[in-house]
């Protein structure tokens, strides 16, 4: 057997030789993490190749460490790590592993697949960067930094399978969990040298969430726990009256809230009024004898709330933190938010055990929060806070508004330089820009917390830009660093002039989060939703937020805060959704009961119109006006580089020219829908033509009113091949039912002016609407039926695009129409009836519009190259598809209508039950926003392997909705479509999503 090589393998690295690390680093190793099948040979490729989803330990002896079953196949692994080859035998229930005739017995089931409990500290760690699926993100970078050598407070990790076991087993812990949560508790007992629970050397533990996808505030959280009265004693002879009983009445406060759900409030009223009968406004004016009698009034609150006394025994108050911390995994605002998010896929969240460092004893001591760069503008600077004197939830939590970074240099030098330090370390190490959480205990930097840090648009292409310019990823690593939602960012609207408003800037906030919002004022989270779905464009003003807050905060466009830092929760999660927000507006007195805002002399009330720009901080009266933002050179660079790497091609959705110019100006490659039914909208004499198309009884009348129609149609297309010279222009006949084209409600004004213009009697009129109308008219007399229908029509509207082709490339315009007939089901005629029915869908309209293109091409005496194709929206269709496909040149799918066709859900009234089905897990995203890979886009991978068969040169792709949706565009650049279309300010997502698939 060969040994194995100085290598690790890490979950979801494929080549574990990435991943070299020296050999006292492999001794240390407890956990290995295989995510993937490993190959069941001896050499060390087999080691190296990929990996299985199970945890494997190593024990001593000669038996076969553990059996590893990845779906298809069990291989084992030996005392050594090395891979065995061998026979599996189950007998009796007893599982043995027979190679070269030996029979071996795995190691205990507590020491491989089932081990739960991580711990971390002191240059080792049971768990690595990769492990976030099971460690969660917070266990994961701890166990990861702790392994790279930076100054970690020891702790243990509780696996997300835990909570995962702990949620379906009625919220019930496992039997035997406990006994290696102790086992994880000495390991931290030992390497902190204090214990749990003992007064003359005692340990303080942190207890939090940690899941997998960062999820800021929406779980829960206790600190200082192992405190009780002879604790506290201990811990005052050792750190000093003042910093214990601080410590005991925040513990107490915070169990009671988040383990015990006793409103936070009643123990804020006690420390207010205990602040007004000693005259003072801040905490840490009270004393050591305040915050002992404080103490005392917080365990009253409890008793009275909970009708027994507070618990006095640290391990019983780890039992109950730990079960509040799953228990928060379904908490409404959790849930929420994973919802907004559309996080899904999720076991659950860790929780970490973590010796508790303080901030708070004293002038050398401080919390801080940081990013290794400006995560706002991506320069290439430290950016943070810092509070002296202080935990770092009052940093988090934005209870005071804390300091700029630089103060730490003054105060704590030694500690500072070593942060900085680190902060190179993990840039280095994680090749991302991160986001720190640190606390420096009697100048002593301990560090909290690493994770790659969230960013606005403008932040992530300058740090992926400027990364690859360094050296430190390449193109690739750096496209896959840039979220589509972070382009969506960058090309919403700022303030048209800012100079304009000067004298309307009421007061000056922290810059949060950049952008522009213009808004309503509203004082609660509730309001905002109400007002948001009403389609009303509010202002969220609030004292600070809150987690509570998070569905308020999605409603609004802005946010505004009193209180809280650059790192609070309200700009983390307004950052992170790319939401303008001020934070730390101090100026500001907020009455949420009157539901007003105060600055000075002037009193903004409820309703109210606000404008915040959050580049600058200024928070500025009325409604000011808006302009599309200016894209920085960075962006070019980058989107650059996406487009070398991208095999999907993009195209746009365009109805206009002034469509078309938007798109080609954010990249597109051509207009893959060009609707033509927009255009008739686009005035009153347009859409009055098209009613008298729609009322016409004949033949004739509907041609007079058709011949009003085409020089308009005319004159749109050459607007859009114009600006699309060169490029593609896909255009739609008219597809919608032709009754939205009438207007709703009343009707008897639009009937008297019909009667007027026509001439025909109001009875007719009516008439003809009633038969117009539709039980079920997406499914009815709409798409290529009109045109089957109505000839004359789909004649008008081919004439139109032909003869505007015809006119651009006269003047010198590269033109390459491709015309699209919408709603085809059936391909061609049967051929034992194809004497007597030429007219079916397909073939009808391809024979219509080229009859018409060579009438024109022989009136002006000038030919172009055109294409004939259809789009597939009907299930029928694309189970036809290599018949279609002998017939068209091109297949666009319509996944708006596929996805209503497949499912049997109208568009129109999904919204009755869907938020059911998505609260319930019926449904785990919007089929209508979210491609349903598993139904409709196995149908569109089906129906195009058919007809690619049938017709090798098809062109295939999209030009639904989906067509702008990240993960939907992934899918379809996995099944090789040639492009995809969305609408013009989607353009650059979809080329981004393209380019990290190919990535």
């Amino acid at each position: 057997m060969n040994n194995p090589p100085a290598t690790i393998p890490i979950a979801g690295v494929e080549d574990a030789s990435e991943l070299t690390q020296n050999q006292d680093r492999i001794n240390q190793r407890i956990v290995l993490v295989f995510n993937s099948p490993i190959t069941a040979n001896t050499n060390n490729d087999g080691i190296r190749s990929k990996m299985v989803n199970s945890v494997l330990t190593k024990s001593e002896g000669d038996n076969i460490n553990n059996l590893v079953w990845n779906g298809k196949k069990e291989y084992a692994e030996d005392s050594n790590g090395d891979v065995a080859g061998g026979t599996r035998t189950k007998s009796n229930g007893l599982t043995t592993w027979t190679r070269d005739g030996t029979t071996h017995q795995p190691a205990k089931r507590g020491q491989a697949m089932n081990k739960r409990v991580f711990t971390f500290g002191k240059g080792r760690g049971e768990g690595n960067k990769a492990m976030k699926s099971l460690l969660g993100g917070k266990g994961a970078n701890l166990a990861e930094m702790a392994t790279i050598g930076l100054s970690v407070p020891s702790g243990l990790t509780i696996s997300t399978e835990v909570c995962q076991e702990y949620q379906q087993n009625g919220k019930k812990l496992p039997d035997d969990l406990w006994e290696e949560v102790l086992e994880g508790l000495h390991f931290v007992e030992s390497e902190m040298g204090a214990t749990l629970g003992n007064p003359s050397r005692p340990l303080l533990l942190s207890v939090r969430s940690g899941a997998a996808i960062s999820m800021p505030g929406m779980m829960d959280t206790v600190l200082n726990l192992g405190l009780n009265d002879e604790v506290v004693i201990g811990l005052a002879a050792k750190s000093g009256e003042r910093f214990a009983y601080d410590s005991y009445r925040r513990f107490i406060d915070m169990f009671g809230d988040v383990v015990m759900d006793i409103s936070h409030s009643l123990f804020e009223d006690k420390l207010e009024k205990l602040k007004s009968a000693r005259g003072v406004k801040l905490d840490t004016d009270l004393t050591a004898y305040d915050l002992k009698e404080l103490v005392e009034q917080y365990k009253n609150v409890y008793l009275e709330a909970m009708g027994e006394k507070f618990p006095s025994d640290p391990k019983k108050q780890l039992d109950l933190a730990v079960k509040a911390v799953f228990n928060s995994w379904d908490s409404p605002r959790a849930i929420k938010y994973r919802n907004i998010n559309q996080i899904t896929g999720l076991k659950g969240t860790a929780v970490n055990i973590q010796s508790m460092v303080f901030g708070n004893m004293g002038n050398t001591s401080g919390t801080g929060v940081l990013f290794t760069r400006n995560p706002s503008t991506g320069e290439n600077k430290l950016y943070g806070e810092f509070l002296i004197n202080a935990q770092g939830e009052d940093v988090v939590a934005g209870i005071r508004t804390p300091q700029d970074l630089e103060v730490m240099k003054s105060c704590m030098p030694e500690a500072c330089k070593e942060l900085e330090e680190n902060c190179e370390i993990l840039e280095k190490h994680y090749k991302d820009m991160m986001d720190i959480e640190f606390t420096v205990q009697e100048n002593k930097l301990w560090m909290l917390q690493c994770r790659v840090g969230k960013r606005t648009g403008k932040g992530a292409v300058k740090i992926a830009v400027d990364m690859v310019n360094e050296g430190l990823v390449d193109i690739r690593s750096a496209i896959k660093m840039v979220e589509p939602r972070h382009l969506d960012q960058l090309l919403h609207p700022q303030f048209e002039d800012p100079s304009t408003y000067k004298d309307k800037v009421i007061t000056v906030g922290l810059a949060a989060s950049p952008g522009a919002a213009v808004g309503q004022v509203v004082f609660t989270t509730d309001d905002a939703e109400e007002w948001h779905a009403q389609g009303k464009s509010v202002i969220l003003v609030r004292n600070e937020t809150s987690p509570e807050d998070v569905g308020g905060m999605h409603a609004a466009t802005g946010i505004l805060t009193a209180r809280g830092g650059m790192t609070s929760h309200a700009a983390v999660v307004a950052r992170g959704w790319g939401k303008c927000c001020v934070s730390g507006c101090s100026d500001i007195l907020v009455n949420d009961a009157e539901k007003v805002f105060v600055v000075g002399d002037k009193v903004i009330a409820e309703g109210e119109w606000l404008s915040l720009n959050g580049s600058t901080g200024e928070v500025i009266v009325g409604k000011q006006p808006l302009s599309p933002p200016a894209l920085s050179d960075d962006l070019g660079t980058f989107m650059s580089w996406a487009d070398e790497i991208r095999h999907l091609k993009v195209m746009a959705n365009a109805d206009s020219p002034e469509d078309a110019i938007t798109a080609r100006q954010n990249g597109a490659q051509g207009i893959g829908l060009c609707r033509t039914e927009h255009m008739f909208f686009a005035s009153d004499k347009r859409i009055k033509a098209v009613r008298m198309m729609i009322m016409a009884v004949t033949a004739e009348q509907r041609k007079a009113a058709l011949d009003l129609l085409l020089p308009y149609q005319k004159s749109d297309f050459e607007g859009i091949f114009r600006a699309m010279d060169g490029l593609p222009v896909t255009i739609r006949l008219l597809d919608p039912p032709l009754h939205e084209f009438l207007p709703e409600g009343d009707l008897e004004h639009f009937v008297s002016e019909l009667t007027t213009e026509t001439g025909m009697k109001e009875e007719e009129i009516f008439s003809r609407i009633e038969k117009l109308s539709e039980v079920n008219p997406m499914l009815g007399f709409r798409g290529c039926r009109l045109g089957i229908s109505y000839p004359e029509l789909t004649e008008m509207q081919a004439r139109a695009i032909f003869q505007a082709a015809v006119s651009v490339k006269n003047h010198g315009i590269t033109v390459l129409p491709e015309i699209m007939v919408p709603l085809i089901g059936t391909p061609q005629a049967w051929p034992f009836s194809y004497l007597f029915l030429t007219i079916l869908e397909l073939r009808h309209q391809v024979s219509l519009i080229r009859n018409v293109a060579n009438n024109v091409f022989s009136e002006t005496n000038s030919s172009l190259s055109y294409k004939i194709g259809t789009m597939i929206e009907v299930p029928r269709a694309a189970l036809v598809a290599e018949e279609i496909a002998k017939e068209a040149e091109f297949f666009s799918y319509g996944t708006n209508d596929l996805t209503q066709m497949t499912f049997g859900y109208s568009r129109d009234d999904v919204g009755k039950f869907l938020p059911i089905y998505l609260s319930t897990g019926i449904l785990q995203h919007d089929p209508f926003e979210v491609l349903d890979q598993k139904g409709v886009g196995q149908l569109i991978k089906i129906c195009t392997e058919k007809a690619r068969a049938a017709n090798p040169n098809l062109k295939v792709g999209i030009c639904g909705e989906h067509g702008g949706e990240p993960s939907s565009v992934a899918f379809f650049a996995e099944i090789g479509l040639d492009y995809v279309s969305c609408s013009p300010f989607r353009v650059p997502i979809a080329r981004l999503a393209a380019a990290q698939v190919a990535a």
